[in-house]
């Protein structure tokens, strides 16, 4: 960390870079679910070898500098040394191909701030297996593949995995559960099973009421909002940023209140290159960025892809979710004489 980002800081401007990204990243009529700490995480090695404007534009979409973002996740980790409820891994995947000489710098910056695992690969149909595996080990099989090919223009994947698995303090009794109406935002209607509850810390603001309810060993919450009755969820989305949604969270009402919850099983998949590049981060998806902290190579070296997954299900007994990103390093056009990329 740096004193320009204390702690505090650090937290609501990542929490800002959640709420920035799923306003952008929302389809329409479908369900989005997104983990911003797996994105943020996987874009923040990947800055470490970004240089000039291109660093500059993702310093500014993801809303720390690259020294604050390895530092906010080298503390990060530290915290999660030993934690058997959140599991959170990274890996570097570089081409065996001599087009492409990897920087070492990078990849030990990588090590040290994210402890992410390096793999030299031929990037054949073998290194899909091995990707994809290394996915669905790191979120305990509950994402089995993300990556569907490997182009022959890719140099480099960066990817974050995280796997979730964590207990009600108070689990939900066979009567405490029951099925009932749920109702959509375009006034639609589901049959859905839902487990009720007395709660005891109430969230409330001008936008919207919710809940938290502790996991066991009371180290994490599951934390619920709901807009208020004539308010949309572009309104609720909008009326919050980092800052605000954080002491919102932070701050409950020790009250009693009622709660139903539906239990749901979900999962979701995206390519947020288009979301990115609407936050400002156009320059890396271009030929023209510059990626030469990466290592050294003829052409240029841009993004070409960002895929995310994720996986959530919660129940009577608890939460379990996954989430795992992946960034695509690929070559861009060869360069022009004298130009620098």
């Amino acid at each position: 960390r740096t004193d320009e980002h204390p702690p505090q800081k650090d937290a609501a401007l990542t929490t800002d870079f959640a709420l920035r990204l799923f306003r952008t990243a929302s389809e329409a009529d479908k369900n989005t679910l997104l983990s911003p700490i797996s994105v943020l995480c996987a874009l923040a090695m990947t800055a470490n070898g970004a240089r000039g404007e291109t660093l500059a534009q993702m310093e500014q979409t993801l809303g720390l500098s690259r020294e604050a973002l390895n530092g906010f996740f080298h503390s990060y980790l530290e915290t999660l040394s030993g934690d058997e409820v959140l599991k959170l891994a990274n890996s570097v995947w570089f081409t065996a191909e001599e087009r492409f000489t990897v920087n070492r710098d990078f990849l030990q910056t990588n090590a040290d701030f994210y402890g992410a695992d390096v793999y030299r690969s031929p990037f054949d149909d073998t290194s899909l297996a091995a990707i994809n595996g290394w996915v669905s080990e790191k979120t305990d099989g509950m994402i089995p593949a993300i990556l569907d090919r490997i182009p022959k223009e890719a140099v480099m994947y960066l990817v974050n995995a995280l796997a979730f698995d964590a207990k009600w303090a108070e689990p939900y009794e066979s009567p405490q559960v029951s099925g009932g109406n749920f109702f959509l935002e375009n006034g639609e209607t589901r049959l859905v099973d839902y487990m009720h509850a007395k709660e005891r810390e109430y969230l409330e603001n001008e936008l919207a009421v919710g809940f938290v309810k502790p996991y066991a060993g009371g180290k994490y919450a599951f934390a619920a909002l709901l807009p208020k009755e004539g308010v949309i969820l572009e309104q609720l989305l909008n009326g919050l940023d980092g800052t605000a949604l954080r002491n919102l969270l932070e701050s409950p009402a020790y009250e009693s209140v009622t709660v139903s919850m539906p239990k749901f099983e979900t999962s979701y998949d995206t390519e947020l290159s288009k979301a990115l590049t609407d936050m400002g981060m156009e320059l890396p998806f271009q030929d023209g960025a510059d990626f030469t902290g990466l290592g050294k190579t003829d052409n240029g070296i841009c993004i070409s892809r960002v895929l995310h997954k994720t996986y959530l299900s919660v129940d009577e007994t608890g939460t379990k979710a996954a989430a795992a990103t992946v960034v695509e390093m690929t070559y861009g056009a060869i360069a022009e004489p004298g130009k620098q990329v």
